[in-house]
């Protein structure tokens, strides 16, 4: 229930602070007194998006608050869920700075319009004046039926259900794609995938053929350089091992005069063993280097052979080239396992169209169930409204399209009287006539709905006289289990309501300000007889008004 509302600095509004109670309420006003602009005003506070425009300063901010008892109302998950703190009385404030920049805060938190706006589509219903063409509107017409039909949950399983399908579809069309892509290039890639593997690449192969390739192509050098090492070893007298061992001699002969010449001695052994080793190692090198210019051609030629492939992928080693490798093995893949994957997403998405099929069979079902009493509703509300030969047809049909409340093509028609064809709502039905279809199914879906604050802007246009008291008979019965409000110039209206404010304009030091009071009882008189006869009040009119408040 919508508590109070404060505004200032909004459009003609300077500042307005005022408190709403319980049932029905009406608000009055003359024609551009600022009836419009509480609504605009509200819708603020309830997400909608801000317009710079609307400061009636343009140098201070707009700040406009509404607070709401929600302590029924089964919200606190959703403010668990966007992690603000939770209070029966929810203050929900909107800030329009002169920069044109917008702030919304539900509980002096901080959030996005989106969520001010999720949170306001649970609290307030506003019926505003071109709203009456969603009557027309089929996704309008099917949240009418569903609200009668109880199928709020089965809707969101199939929402949950529809959004699974679409996932299913969409990776089923990728793959699709992706297979025809790589089909395109799929004998090329199986080419170059050819390619690399008959190179039979390793890691660190390169390395290991540039090394064999570079002592192949040095054979004569290695072998000069070899045996000039191993003369220099073993020639008599003046070689390396030669001289040691006389070295390691003299020293053995020092060994009893000292541990330091001990030590001298035992160093002498072993570099004399490791001489004689490397001496052996060059002899074996020698005895096994021959030259082999097949051996080398085929080095070379592998060699090449990765240059090349290196050259041809733009890629510097063998590890690079192996990646790509890879890469081509997945692209050769998709083309030669697609059938086979696709078979299977086409699996996936059969399962999910036929799980969300059977909750789109539930949903039929249950529209299909209320759509006579429905229909019956209708037509005697709206006998009682004025309009006794009133009939709908309604009809819901199976479709092979899936949308987001179902899988049902809706006809919704009207003819409002005897012998007319029925036609579109919004092509044969007057203005006067659709704004009570539209109250008559507000007032049905109220039935069947929790919604707290009910805000209707001129529903009883086109009407007078006994409809509309009719009319608003229908809204004060609403506002027994909620809160209703009706913007309204029609005097039977306005009697009807439990607390009645009035929209006018003042001047104060030369400045125009929209105002917005509760009227006593005696001013209450007197404004209905104003509606009723104009402002010279007469005791006739005053007479009418009292009659009507009765």
């Amino acid at each position: 229930m919508l508590q109070s509302l404060s505004i200032k600095n909004f459009a003609l509004i300077e500042d307005i602070k005022v408190r709403f109670s319980e049932g029905f309420l009406v608000i009055t006003g003359e024609t551009g007194a600022g009836k419009s602009i509480l609504l605009d005003a509200l819708s603020l506070v309830l997400g909608k998006r801000a317009d710079l425009n609307s400061l009636k300063n343009k140098e201070e901010k707009c700040v406009i608050e509404a607070v709401f008892d929600i302590e029924h109302y089964g919200l606190a998950p959703f403010f668990a869920a966007e992690d603000i703190d939770f209070d029966a009385s929810t203050i929900i404030r909107r800030e329009i700075l002169p920069s044109g920049k917008s702030r919304a805060f539900i509980n002096d938190t901080p959030v996005t319009l989106d969520v001010m706006s999720s949170l306001g589509e649970q609290l307030v219903d506003v019926h505003s004046q071109h709203q009456t063409l969603q009557l027309g509107d089929t996704a309008f017409q099917f949240g009418f039926i569903d609200a009668v039909a109880g199928n709020t949950l089965v809707l969101e399983k199939y929402t949950s259900a529809y959004k699974e399908l679409q996932k299913a579809r969409a990776v089923l069309k990728s793959t699709v794609d992706s297979q025809a892509e790589a089909q395109k290039e799929y004998d090329y890639n199986l080419f170059l995938l050819k390619e690399l593997k008959e190179a039979k690449l390793q890691a660190g192969v390169q390395e290991q053929l540039e090394e064999v390739h570079e002592k192949l192509s040095n054979i004569e050098t290695i072998q000069e350089r070899l045996a000039a090492g191993i003369q220099l070893f073993s020639e008599e007298s003046v070689g390396v091992l030669s001289s040691l061992s006389e070295l390691k001699s003299t020293f053995q002969k020092l060994t009893s005069y000292g541990k330091v010449f001990q030590e001298l001695s035992d160093r002498l052994q072993s570099l004399f063993i490791e001489a004689e080793d490397i001496h052996q190692e060059l002899q074996m090198q020698v005895q096994g280097l021959e030259s082999d210019p097949g051996q080398l051609e085929q080095v070379s030629a592998r060699l090449q052979r990765i240059y090349d492939l290196q050259k041809k992928h733009q890629v510097a080693t063998v590890e690079e080239l192996l990646t790509i490798e890879k890469a081509l093995e997945v692209k050769v893949g998709v083309v030669e396992n697609a059938e086979e994957f696709i078979k299977e997403q086409q699996k996936e998405v059969e399962k999910a169209s036929e799980f969300t099929d059977k909750i789109a069979e539930q949903i039929r079902a249950n529209r299909l169930k209320v759509i006579p009493k429905l229909k019956k509703q209708l037509e005697t509300m709206l006998a009682e409204l004025g309009m006794p030969n009133a009939q709908f047809q309604i009809e819901v049909a199976p479709s092979e399209v899936y949308f987001a409340n179902g899988k049902d093509s809706l006809v919704f028609l009207f003819s409002a009287n005897k012998g007319t064809a029925f036609g579109e709502l919004k092509k044969v039905a007057s203005g006067g006539e659709l704004s009570r279809i539209m109250l008559v199914i507000k007032a049905i879906m109220a039935e069947h709905m929790s919604l707290p604050t009910i805000m209707f802007d001129e529903i009883d246009t086109g009407v007078s006289g006994e409809i509309a008291s009719k009319m608003a008979a229908i809204m004060k019965e609403m506002s027994a289990s909620r809160q209703v409000f009706s913007i309204t110039h029609l005097p039977q209206v306005a009697s009807k309501g439990g607390h009645h404010y009035k929209v006018f304009k003042e001047e104060v030091s030369g400045v125009t300000a929209t105002q917005l009071t509760l009227l006593s009882k005696e001013e209450r008189i007197v404004e209905i007889a104003q509606m009723l006869g104009g402002n010279l009040v007469t005791e006739s009119a005053l007479a009418h008004a009292k009659e009507l408040l009765a």
